[in-house]
């Protein structure tokens, strides 16, 4: 963990550099001439959420929009927004309550929201908009195989196989606050091997080959119903909510003030559902996430 923190501030600043060489915008002109720069997190369903952004802006406010989408991590994208190289994302708020404010988590999803809506606003001159209607929180994933037969229906009933399985989680989730550690220690597990990292588009591959035994997912992952891997119950209620919400500069509202309502328009528009079948379309169908997104605006009410 200290290592990562020392590094931390260099990787962000390498990523960062390396998206301005690959757009005429620099970090430090985000929305230069007269645009707004969305940017996103490294895995689908965030690039889907970036791009819906993008072309609702796009379409309904005829502001022009530089893409800087699969930048990185939750702490790259925040720092792009603190340093202003990109406008807007989609944050969530169990991650930003934890990982970012190093607050502890809060189980009521609209405390959850006012607390970093608060914070963020006060702190850092960023502005959470509407929940877009879907709680994407952490989910631990099994093979079905292994649920049947090993009796494992929650996240408790791991302690029957803790010697003996292998774990499989994102980098980000072994560091967290709100992840591997607090995990083990809430529920009293001791696996006696030590999780194995790998980037989070690996995860589903490895559990199905039979690499590793138990990962953690998303519960909007597509692919947990198309490859028949089982979701175990969260018994204890250890992850807070993750609310998906788009986050704005300030500053960028203040010189488009179309944004605001269109963002509102967004509110409660994307149910867990329908964001399950946008992932499963570019993962399991292997669809463009562009083309998925603007499907997706091109069915919206119309609006402001």
């Amino acid at each position: 963990m200290r290592a990562t923190a020392a590094i931390l501030p260099a990787l962000c600043a390498a990523v960062l550099l390396c998206a301005c060489r690959q757009d005429p915008v620099g970090a430090a002109g985000a929305g230069a001439g007269g645009g707004i720069v969305v940017g996103s997190k490294n895995f689908t369903e965030q690039v889907i959420l970036g791009e819906i952004l993008a072309d609702l802006i796009e379409r309904r406010a005829g502001i022009p929009v530089t893409r800087r989408l699969n930048l990185g991590g939750t702490f790259i994208c925040h720092q792009a927004m603190t340093s202003g190289a990109i406008d807007l994302y989609v944050e969530y708020t169990g991650t930003a309550l934890t990982a970012i404010l190093k607050k502890p988590p809060v189980a009521d999803r609209g405390e959850a929201l006012r607390i970093v809506r608060e914070a963020y606003d006060h702190d850092l001159g960023l502005v959470w908009t509407e929940p877009l209607g879907f709680n994407n929180t952490f989910v631990l994933v099994v093979t079905r195989e292994a649920s049947e037969t090993r009796g494992l229906r929650k996240i408790s009933d791991l302690a029957l196989v803790e010697s003996g399985f292998r774990t499989g989680f994102g980098y980000e989730f072994v560091e967290r606050a709100d992840g591997y550690a607090g995990l083990v220690s809430a529920y009293g597990l001791h696996f006696t091997r030590p999780p194995r990292e790998m980037d989070l588009g690996l995860i589903y591959r490895a559990l199905s080959q039979g690499l590793v035994d138990v990962v953690a997912g998303n519960s909007t992952d597509g692919v947990i119903s198309s490859l028949g891997l089982v979701p175990l119950e969260d018994d204890r209620r250890y992850f807070p909510p993750y609310d998906a919400v788009p986050v704005v500069r300030a500053e960028a509202l203040k010189k488009h003030p179309s944004l605001r309502p269109i963002l509102a328009a967004l509110g409660g528009a994307i149910t867990e559902e329908s964001m399950r079948r946008m992932n499963l379309a570019v993962d399991g169908d292997l669809r463009d996430p562009r083309a998925v997104a603007r499907e997706f605006v091109a069915a919206l009410p119309p609006g402001p």
